[in-house]
């Protein structure tokens, strides 16, 4: 019995049935990577908006100084 290097043909892998994978399952990009994307999407996107805060807050302070001298 030959043994099989490809992971979707299970001769020689002993023990039950195998799910067949995808190609980006293979490496390690399957359906969960999409949420841990998302998730960082969106805490960059949290991130940008508070730093546009800061950003508009020190320039109002910059300019109400600029006014009074």
């Amino acid at each position: 019995m030959t043994d099989s290097k490809n992971i979707n043909n299970p001769v020689g892998q002993g023990g039950g049935q195998r799910k067949r994978q995808s190609r980006a399952e293979r490496q390690n990009n399957g359906p969960h990577r999409n949420l841990d994307r998302k998730s960082a999407a969106d805490q960059k996107a949290e991130l940008v908006r508070k730093m546009r805060e800061k950003a508009a807050a020190a320039a109002a302070e910059t300019e109400d100084g600029a006014a009074q001298n």
